[in-house]
This record gives C-alpha cells, sequence and structure tokens, in this order.
C-alpha cells in the first residue's frame, strides 16, 4: 500500500462545498505535491476555473485537470483511467491525488473504476469524503417532506425512494469512509439533521463539522481506506440493478451582456430561483466598466456573489450562468425571467 499513491475523493451534492474544502487542503498543503482532477456536470466549467484563479502556490494549469463530461464513472475507459495514467507517468508524479466528483455522482462506481487493470497496482483510495451541506438537510432539500418520510421509513424498512435527490444524497453518505458536516454555522437543530445522516453511514464512519470547508489537511488525508478493496460494505441503489444516470437532471447556460449594476439580476435570480425549485446556479456576471468578473454560486435560494480576478484577455466579459435542476424545469421560462430587462 505504501508502494501506491493515495487518492481521495470527494464527494457530495451540488453546492455543499467540495471546491471550498479544497481551497483550504491547497492552503495547507505545505509544498505536497496534490494534484486535482475535477469532474462538472454542465456545459460551463467553472469550479476548476475557481482553483486555478485563487492564487494558490501549485495550483496551476499543470496541477488541474477538469472533465466536463458530468460522469467519471460512466467513461473509466475514455476519461478516467487516462487522465490517472498521465499523473501517475509524470516525472514528479503526485504524491497525492484529490478527485471532485460532480455534484451530481454516484461515488462507489467511481471507487470500483480504481480497480480497472490498467491502474490498479499504482494507485489507492486513501478515502471517500463526503460533504454534506448542513442547512440544506435541514431544510429538507434531500426529502419532499421529511416529516413524512420519516415517519414511513420507521414504519417501513423496504421504503421506495421517489425523489432522486434523497437517493443521490444516501449513495454519497453510503460510501463515506469520512464526512464533513460543512456550513454548520447556518444550523439551527444540528441534533435532527446528525440524526439524518447517521441513518445512512456505516459503522464507525465519522463525522466534522465545518464551516466554509476549513478542515486541516491532516483529518481529510492519510484515512488508508484501501476503498477499492472494500465495495461490498458499501451500500447502494445500483447493487439491485437500477441504471446510473443523471436522467433525473439537467442543466444549461444562459447568456447576457454585461450589466451596468448588478443588483437587479441578482434579485431577478433570487426570485426565479424560488419560483422554479432551480437546485444549483454558478457563473460569473460582466459588469460594465469593470475590470473584475463577479463570481456567482447559489444553492436554492442562498447566492453567494464576489469579485474573484481580473478578466482575461482572451475572455468575452458577458454574464454566464449555469442552471441546474430537475427535470421538468420550463428552460424558457427561466430563460425569460433572468434576461428580462
Amino acid at each position: 500500500m505504501t508502494q501506491k499513491i493515495p487518492a481521495t475523493v470527494i464527494t457530495g451534492f451540488l453546492g455543499a462545498g467540495k471546491t471550498s474544502l479544497i481551497r483550504h487542503l491547497l492552503n495547507q498543503a505545505n509544498g505536497r505535491r496534490i494534484a486535482l482532477v475535477i469532474n462538472e456536470f454542465g456545459e460551463m466549467g467553472v469550479d476548476g476555473d475557481i482553483l486555478q484563479s485563487c492564487g494558490i502556490a501549485g495550483c496551476d494549469d499543470d496541477a488541474v485537470v477538469e472533465l466536463t463530461n458530468g460522469c467519471l464513472c460512466c467513461t473509466v475507459a475514455d476519461d478516467f483511467v487516462p487522465t490517472m495514467q498521465m499523473l501517475l507517468d509524470r516525472d514528479e508524479p503526485p504524491e497525492h491525488i484529490v478527485i471532485e466528483t460532480s455534484g451530481l455522482a454516484l461515488p462507489k462506481p467511481l471507487v470500483a473504476a480504481f480497480n480497472w487493470p490498467d491502474i490498479r497496482t499504482r494507485i489507492t483510495v486513501d478515502g471517500v469524503v463526503t460533504v454534506v451541506d448542513a442547512a440544506a438537510v435541514e431544510a429538507g432539500l434531500f426529502a419532499p417532506d421529511p416529516a413524512q418520510v420519516q415517519a414511513q421509513r420507521e414504519s417501513d424498512e423496504a421504503l421506495d425512494h421517489d425523489s432522486p435527490l434523497e437517493e443521490l444524497f444516501e449513495e454519497q453518505l453510503g460510501s463515506a469512509d469520512l464526512v464533513i458536516l460543512n456550513k454548520t454555522d447556518l444550523l439551527d437543530d444540528s441534533a435532527t439533521v446528525m440524526s439524518r445522516i447517521n441513518k445512512e453511514l456505516r459503522p464507525g464512519v465519522k463525522v466534522v463539522h465545518a464551516v466554509h470547508g476549513e478542515v486541516a489537511p491532516a483529518v481529510l488525508l492519510g484515512l488508508e481506506a484501501a476503498a477499492e478493496d472494500d465495495l461490498d460494505n458499501r451500500k447502494s441503489h445500483i447493487d439491485d440493478g437500477a441504471e446510473h444516470d443523471h436522467d433525473d437532471f439537467m442543466s444549461f447556460t444562459v447568456e447576457m451582456p454585461s450589466e451596468a449594476t448588478p443588483v437587479a439580476l441578482l434579485a431577478r435570480l433570487a426570485q426565479t430561483i424560488r419560483e422554479h425549485g432551480i437546485l444549483r446556479v454558478k457563473g460569473s456576471i460582466g459588469v460594465t466598466g469593470k475590470g473584475m468578473r463577479l463570481l456567482v454560486q447559489a444553492v436554492g435560494d442562498r447566492i453567494q456573489h464576489y469579485y474573484d480576478r481580473d478578466w482575461h484577455a482572451n475572455e468575452s466579459q458577458q454574464t454566464r450562468l449555469v442552471i441546474i435542476a430537475q427535470t421538468g424545469l420550463d428552460e424558457s421560462a427561466v430563460r425569460t425571467a433572468l434576461q428580462a430587462a
């Protein structure tokens, strides 16, 4: 095991704080060679760009590999294995590889991919770290009616799962070696949230509370779980023969000219998220006369925005927002609402 390069799989639902966790990890790396593989769902790669523009030493184009096919485990031969081989074959291979999965990814098939013959003798899954948005769990995002589902679950252990969000949440927790309960500063009732999480965890899996993804590297790395050899103990709905795809979710990009002031657009965005039940928004706003781009990220109706970097010379200073929602969203209505002057 000491001869294999360790890899940490960081999973968690859209907007849980995976990128913030990685940024903090890189800031505390102290010269350790860490390579990043970032898998995104949607047409526009945002997370990799955030990391590459954050000013962290060593976090440059050579350290970050971005894959935007939406699902690493679905394209093992075409994307994942060649990427791992490229990292392993460097003159100075990384000391640790961190893989940030798409927020809609199932971690177990990805862990299984580490048994692919071309890489299984050279790399091991040090651990699966699942990042959980504490406030989203408390708000019942992962169940259409949390109280009703809980009552049904207590009376029927074979409860069918009607919510794709709930099923995805359970998948990510079921494969975890460590859970980071992020955004705990937004919690009112941590006991209820912990009860919901603990129902899905394997015995012995620890939960670490965090704010803004600030977790020490010694906590995240060095778990030595060898997860690829422990697949049978990681429960998953796909073990029952269910197909794994992303048909329950959709994404599209809305492009608009730069704004004289972003306030009106942010207000329209908040209203559109509420009216249409949008899960996640990420992207950037071009502000007329401003040399920096305004980064925007939203989980539910919680919107964050800040100027993160100067526009590159070859970039169009327009507004581009990736919208992610459950299938059935009225895309035309969302575009009209956001583009309304």
